[in-house]
């Protein structure tokens, strides 16, 4: 597996890495393990110290790291400085509350004093993907630090540069030696690491296949894994949804980070009565946006991450529009040397359509007109993913009931996607299983373990 930084807005190669070796995963794991047995006896609050280094760094340093993603992956400035600020947050706030959040928990029982207490479990193995390459990362990392889980990241072979960069800032924050190590793995050694009976835990963020694949290592392992495998999500708007709200929003909904978000909104389901009116402003604001140098602070629309991406949205949008798709707007060239692909607005995709239930990955919407909210809702759920979407309408309260009939693992009631430290974040169906940040992601790899004192009663 080649480990390559190559700019997909000039498509030169900045830097390529060598691969990590046999021994290399095996001092990794050592040290991990080794660390997780002193952690065992250390209290949670001796971690945060170094968490809150991490974090300051983060913000110290956000420019520097914020280009090396903008180099390597294509994202705009503006969106990689907003990542790491998300990221310090993040950070911040599992060192702020992770010894509330991991106290005992009390049970009530007539068979004596009970309680269970949250432990750590090992050495944690995560496989990340490109597309927010620190904050797929510290997603893990943060809270699995403090519950004492040590971490060895295998990232995407796009951002090496982004992975070096965090273990180095991790280093630098002054955190034991063990705590958080990056490897440039192949496929083999993450195998091999998925069964050493070191690691107790799999983290995955990434495509179905892949994690098919590592779900499938981990389970034959007994190892507990959580996967976050991508989505379709819906932007469903109701006959009362204040427009201006949903224009405001719809655009940036589907073209942040150039669509290449797991979360973004991909399928606009619109009422009957809305549906002339949203294609058209959904047009207009594509059509506004200006591609370039994503380094450039006027540019608002960012390249691919890289030309496999493009190569392969380029296919799924042919597919579409052989299977009968209409394009309404865009899949028109964009003249610039870098991975770019052109906002895209896809019409009459029907349920025969080889399209109709594919995740798009990168700025191509699709939109669906629907004569009531029982069609939307079922046209919502008529997909195998299940990760996000959203709900529009002036009555929130009716927004939030139509959105828990959703099939999916969060909805956002007026508002396109977001993601904060102290909100779950996580899916259903084919979307994957398990929950990360907040208290959810915290417990993800604990050990809730059982004590109680039957002669105290």
């Amino acid at each position: 597996m080649a480990y390559q930084s190559i700019n997909p807005y000039s498509n030169e190669v900045l830097k390529s890495y060598p691969d990590a070796t046999d021994a290399d995963l095996e001092q990794a794991l050592a040290a991990g393990d080794k660390l997780y047995h002193q952690w065992r006896n250390d209290a949670v609050s001796s971690r945060a110290p170094y968490l809150k280094k991490v974090a300051e760094l983060l913000r110290a340093e956000k420019q520097e790291l914020a280009t090396i993603m903008t180099k390597e992956m294509g994202k705009l400035i503006s969106e990689a400085n907003a990542e790491v600020d998300l990221c310090a947050d993040i950070v911040d706030y599992y060192a702020d509350h992770a010894v509330a959040l991991l106290k005992p928990v009390p049970l009530k029982t007539d068979a004596g004093a009970a309680y269970y207490a949250k432990q750590a479990t090992g050495v944690i193995f995560a496989v990340e993907p490109w597309n927010f390459p620190l904050y797929q990362i510290v997603r893990v990392f943060a809270p699995n630090f403090m519950v004492g889980n040590p971490m060895i990241l295998k990232h995407a072979s796009n951002t090496p540069g982004s992975a070096d960069a965090f273990d180095k800032l991790v280093q630098k924050a002054g955190a034991p030696a063990g705590s958080f190590k990056n490897l440039f793995v192949n496929y083999d050694q993450v195998s091999k690491a998925i069964a050493d009976p070191r690691v107790s835990g799999v983290a995955l963020t990434g495509s179905e296949r892949g994690g098919s694949s590592v779900a499938k290592e981990a389970g034959a392992n007994l190892k507990k894994s959580t996967m976050e495998l991508g989505g379709n999500d819906a932007f469903i708007v109701l006959n009362d949804a204040d427009l201006d709200l949903v224009n405001k929003v719809s655009t940036q909904a589907r073209l942040f980070n150039a669509g290449q978000v797991c979360t973004s909104s991909k399928r606009f389901i619109v009422l009957a009565e809305h549906y002339d009116e949203f294609l058209k402003n959904l047009k207009a604001g594509f059509a506004a946006v200006k591609p370039g140098d994503p380094l450039a602070k006027d540019t608002t629309l960012a390249p691919l991450s890289s030309k496999r991406a493009k190569e392969k949205l380029v296919g799924q949008v042919k597919k579409a529009v052989d299977g009968g798709a209409n394009v309404y707007f865009g899949n028109e060239p964009i003249d610039l040397p870098g991975q770019f692909f052109p906002p895209t607005i896809l019409t009459d995709i029907a349920k025969d359509n080889p399209i109709y239930n594919e995740e798009m990955f990168g700025p191509v919407a699709t939109v669906y007109k629907v004569d009531n909210e029982d069609e939307a809702v079922a046209l919502a759920n008529d997909s195998s993913y299940g990760l996000g979407g959203s709900v529009f309408s002036k009555n929130p309260k009716h927004a939030a009931y139509i959105s828990e009939r959703v099939e999916t693992g969060m909805s956002f009631v007026n508002s396109s996607w977001l993601s904060l430290p102290e909100l779950p974040f996580g899916g259903v169906k084919n979307s994957g299983y398990g929950r990360e940040l907040s208290d959810l992601g915290l417990n993800a790899f604990v050990n809730e373990h059982l004590v109680i004192n039957a002669t105290d009663k």
